[in-house]
């Protein structure tokens, strides 16, 4: 599997770990930075993320910011990109289930690593259920 990941200054930590432990769980990853912990803006993060997931570059996409909130609220607003801010299993399993989340979001100021991978993998192994689910993505991207 391709996922792209992004973080910002505040995210980086734990950019890093993720990145490590993707590929050595076999996946191919696209990183897309940031490379330090110097201060940087997590919007332009969010948007590299999105890119690669609607240009289908990616199947998936990680995003990390000091709380998780606002590389959240920025990676929602591009189209096809449905972004979870997960901070508990269950959200991991639903935001793919319920919601077919394309992005996870933690928030590495309150995300340890082993939680992070946890949800990890809970979050790439569930698949969508579609069904009566489909119709509320449909709406979110404006089908019906």
């Amino acid at each position: 599997m391709i996922i792209s990941v992004g973080a910002d200054h505040g995210g980086f930590e734990l950019k890093e770990q993720i990145v490590n432990y993707l590929k050595m769980s076999g996946h191919q990853v696209i990183d897309n930075g940031a490379n330090s912990s110097d201060s940087v803006d997590y919007p332009d993060f969010a948007k590299l993320v999105s890119k690669d997931i609607q240009e289908k570059k990616a199947e998936f996409g990680v995003l990390v910011c000091g709380s998780g909130i606002g590389i959240s609220i920025a990676a929602n607003r591009h189209n096809g990109i449905r972004a979870a801010l997960v901070t508990r299993k269950e959200f991991a399993k639903l935001s793919r289930e319920h919601n077919n989340a394309n992005v996870i979001v933690f928030g590495g100021r309150f995300t340890s690593f082993e939680e992070a991978k946890e949800y990890l993998d809970i979050f790439l192994s569930t698949p969508f259920e579609g069904g009566r689910h489909q119709n509320r993505i449909d709406k979110i991207e404006d089908k019906i």
